[in-house]
């Protein structure tokens, strides 16, 4: 099979991926899930006009001039309107978030007022309206404000709260199992033996995973057996896994077992090599509703096609309106050879030059099996195929990692 290009393979990862179906989920549990309905204020904020500082409620009229002397009648505070109204010569002491009373037009802070027992002398003229926040002045009761396809934010939710809103209507969650394999694995905080490694991928692969708003499964290890990566398979079917991602295997070796493995289970697979540096060896296809992407091995290999392919796949499924990542214009911070026939996407440390230039410098050593490289970059730098050698200030684009 050829090398399918980078783009062809990314379109066939989300062909079809439709938002999973909705499901009412309370304001608390709502965060960084996507809104599956669009939501209207169910009340109008505020519902009366209120007061924006502590002061007092005038009439403009009464207030117009400096040292006027009013009959303070009684005090307004958030949550306490006054009953009566305000009349001719007369104020309210009121407070942050009081209702303005009936008869007042105005609110002049206490900074530009002397109190004296019973009355308080107005320092500063009055303006008509100042102060005074109308009824509605945020929302009115019917106004849709949070659309369809929107990622609610911690700022989203506190919306929906003040539109009175306890519940919402999101998208569920995409379920990501993720299955690794290999004899040569050991998890974190074992004695590696000869040849042995200590298994990494599982735990960068959850969190960027569940950074996109997916629950995760941990299928745990398998074996370099055609049995042991079976029963994997079968364990995230049975979880109703809606994306298995396995890590590992991917290519064709003796040992690589996944490919035979996911075909046995009778899984079209779409594609098994793409044109790409770190991670040729990535595979795609179907098992049913079940989407499958397989990694390869290299920690480095299994983050970046991860990034590039899983992350856009959890978007589409999760209601995401945008799911591509945006690139950004940057230049390098040096040289760079010439690219091969493989889209390359290059580790590189982000800088900023004083004139608000982003500067991209590829970190030292692209292997990918260079966890503390992959560490130390924030970006992708993306080189398409046989892209020219560029020099140090030539523009480029690149992809920030998250942070």
């Amino acid at each position: 099979m050829a090398l399918m290009p980078v783009a062809d393979a990314l379109a066939a990862v989300i062909a079809g991926a439709e938002p999973l179906p909705e499901e009412l989920a309370a304001l608390d549990e709502a965060w960084h899930r996507v809104l599956a309905r669009d939501v209207a204020a169910l009340r109008t904020q505020p519902p009366q006009a209120m007061s924006a500082m502590d002061g007092y409620a005038v009439r403009f009229e009464d207030a117009a001039r400096a040292n006027t002397r009013l009959k303070v009648i009684g005090e307004v505070a958030a949550g306490r309107p006054f009953e009566g109204s305000v009349g001719a010569g007369q104020a309210l002491r009121i407070f942050t978030g009081g209702v303005i009373p009936k008869g007042a037009d105005a609110v002049v802070i206490q900074e530009d007022t002397v109190a004296g027992g019973d009355d308080v002398t107005i320092t500063q003229p009055a303006v008509r309206g100042r102060h005074i926040r109308p009824a509605g002045i945020d929302f009115r009761e019917g106004e849709v404000l949070l659309r369809k396809g929107t990622l609610l934010t911690e700022r989203d939710v506190a919306l929906a709260a003040g539109m009175n809103h306890p519940n919402l209507f999101v998208h569920r969650r995409p379920k990501v199992a993720l299955l690794a394999t290999g004899d040569e694995l050991v998890m974190p905080g074992s004695a590696a033996g000869p040849g042995q490694i200590v298994h990494s991928n599982g735990y960068a692969l959850r969190a960027l995973a569940r950074a996109e708003g997916a629950e995760t499964i941990d299928l745990g290890i398998a074996a370099d057996t055609i049995e042991a990566t079976t029963a994997g398979i079968r364990a995230a079917r049975e979880s109703g896994a809606d994306i298995l991602v396995t890590s590992g295997g991917a290519s064709v070796g003796d040992h690589d077992m996944v490919k035979p493995a996911l075909e046995a289970e009778g899984i079209s697979m779409t594609f098994w090599k793409i044109a790409i540096r770190p991670g040729k060896p990535m595979m795609h296809g179907r098992l049913g509703a079940m989407r499958v992407i397989g990694l390869p091995g290299n920690p480095v290999s299994s983050y970046v096609c991860a990034f590039l392919f899983l992350v856009p796949l959890i978007r589409a499924l999760s209601g995401r309106t945008a799911v591509h990542h945006r690139r950004e214009t940057a230049v390098l911070g040096r040289d760079i050879d010439a690219n091969d026939v493989r889209e390359d996407y290059v580790r590189a440390r982000l800088d900023q030059r004083s004139d608000g230039a982003l500067v991209a410098t590829p970190v030292n050593h692209q292997d990918s099996s260079l966890l503390a490289n992959l560490a130390a970059a924030q970006a992708l730098l993306v080189r398409h195929p046989h892209a020219p050698a560029a020099s140090a200030g030539t523009p480029c684009e690149v992809l920030r990692l998250p942070i």
